[in-house]
């Protein structure tokens, strides 16, 4: 039995066999872009960092602001491709994506890289729902569109893959900039093949982006990141309350916009399905909580395992690897078990690779940190493989757009999430182990390798340093563990509930 709703015949002339799946190849590139940018950017980070000096929480900043701005942007940007065109709007963001990638790649101050990356979210937020959109009008077969989701879905794995390889080529032989380059041919590709392959659907006037609606969104999450942020630096403290009540007061006016709105940004009646609900969580919490420890990782093999740019990315490529196999195995296990089985198993596994992280310390071989990412991993391919299927098999086929686009900001908003709340955790635990013992309270480990390439004092700062950030990626990872542990617990109450019913 497919999990797509019943296929529909397209309008117009059917086109010739090869040309949908030439046209998933030039969709695919975007995916695979968008994906391999997260993870080339973290392996850069320590270079950055060198050059730019930014304080940490520009550095927070510089990573989270795309995964912000994107997962913020996302329903708004597939309500805009609905009315003005999906394949319009596509091209229109891959151009903006390459011009914001190479002013990235030059930036001079940390305000600028800023500035940049959140153009690219921007862009981003324009190209992911018109992706998804654009296969459902290229392959109007449920069979063949589970197919083309699928390896939709596995391009996001293989651009993690590529990101540390290419990352660390990148930097070993150029500046940091240069990995921002990358995306440049591949936004061009997509410029000139897209109009010769992609299907331009119809539009719907009748759809309506109310500014009022998208600011209160994106307010509601700003207010939200901002909280988690500061909190985690600064304790439970006024602003850190002002955050959360501020975030709870527009996402309580965005909903009942929603609620009476004729033509509503999102439909919130989705939420009314139960593995809906369970399947965004998974992939908020697990997508999350890589997101998060990514930058731990990527700091610890460079600043304090000593491995160079192009082995530290070559060592990531085992849980990449297993991210890729555990993404394919997954649709047959889920249908011979269940995906609810798969999902809550997957979710579980995740959490035994974050235990295994928790037991680092400063001393600890990196191929330790490269085995538990490694499980990790494994379980977040399952998650990812499946959590877009599942969202839209389990939304009626008139609201499969909007499906999409949930399963997409929730993997998105989860980046930018984890990013700010581990992240800002795990920087909170360095200040408070290092600050007393680092020349000038430096608060980041990058910032005191930097200084003590230039400073005798500060070279003998580095050990109590890298001491302090290895408890911060443990106290951090505790914390992903027991958030993946309850998602689990979520996801198999929420599918065992589906089934008794049945």
């Amino acid at each position: 039995m497919s999990l797509h709703g019943p296929s529909t015949a397209p309008s117009g002339t059917t086109p010739r066999a090869w040309r949908p799946w030439a046209g998933l190849a030039v969709l695919a590139l975007p995916t695979l872009l968008l994906s391999l940018d997260i993870t080339v950017l973290h392996l850069a980070v320590p270079h950055l960092s060198a050059d730019l000096d930014p304080t940490a929480s520009q550095t927070l900043w510089i990573i989270d602001i795309y995964g912000f701005l994107l997962a913020s942007l996302l329903i708004a940007m597939g309500a805009v491709g609905d009315r003005w065109g999906r394949r319009r709007l596509l091209l229109v963001g891959a151009l903006a994506f390459g011009a914001a990638s190479t002013a990235a790649a030059f930036a001079q101050t940390p305000e600028a890289l800023i500035a940049a990356r959140a153009t690219m979210g921007i862009a981003g937020a324009a190209i992911m729902p018109s992706t998804l959109s654009l296969i459902a009008s290229l392959f109007p077969d449920a069979r063949q569109r589970g197919t083309a989701i699928g390896i939709w879905a596995a391009m996001f794995s293989v651009g993690i893959a590529l990101g540390p390889v290419l990352g660390g080529v990148m930097l070993e032989h150029f500046w940091w900039g240069s990995v921002f380059l990358l995306g440049v041919p591949v936004m061009v590709l997509l410029l000139l093949a897209g109009p010769r392959l992609l299907p331009e659907p119809a539009t719907d006037a009748r759809v309506q982006v109310r500014p009022s609606s998208v600011l209160l969104l994106m307010g509601a999450l700003l207010a939200a990141t901002y909280a988690l942020k500061d909190a985690a630096s600064h304790g439970a403290g006024a602003p850190a309350l002002l955050g959360v009540v501020a975030a709870l007061v527009l996402g309580t006016a965005f909903v009942v916009q929603q609620r009476s709105a004729s033509s509503p940004l999102l439909d919130l009646s989705l939420f009314g399905e139960r593995r809906v609900r369970a399947t965004l969580v998974s992939l908020l919490v697990s997508v999350g909580a890589v997101g998060g420890i990514y930058l731990f990782v990527t700091q610890f093999l460079q600043l304090v395992a000593g491995l160079d740019p192009l082995p530290a990315g070559l060592s990531l490529v085992p849980a990449t690897a297993v991210l890729i196999a555990t993404s394919v195995l997954a649709p047959s296990l889920a249908a011979r078990i269940g995906a609810g089985r798969v999902l809550a198993g997957a979710l579980a596994i995740s959490a035994a690779g974050f235990v295994a992280l928790a037991a680092t310390s400063a001393g600890s071989s990196h191929w330790w940190v490269v085995a538990g990412f490694a499980v990790v991993y494994a379980g977040v391919g399952p998650v990812m493989a499946l959590g877009t299927d599942l969202v839209v098999a389990s939304a009626p086929p008139a609201r499969a757009g909007g499906a999409a686009a949930l399963s997409e900001t929730g993997s998105e908003l989860g980046i930018s999430l984890g990013v700010a709340m581990l992240g800002s955790l795990g920087t909170a635990v360095f200040a408070a182990r290092a600050g007393a013992d680092v020349d000038g309270g430096l608060d980041s480990l990058s910032a005191v390798a930097a200084q003590a390439g230039r400073s005798a004092e500060a070279s003998g700062a580095v050990g109590v340093a890298q001491a302090a950030f290895v408890d911060g990626m443990t106290t951090a990872s505790w914390v992903a563990a027991a958030l993946l542990v309850l998602a689990a617990g979520v996801t198999w109450r929420a599918f065992s509930a589906v089934r008794d019913r049945a």
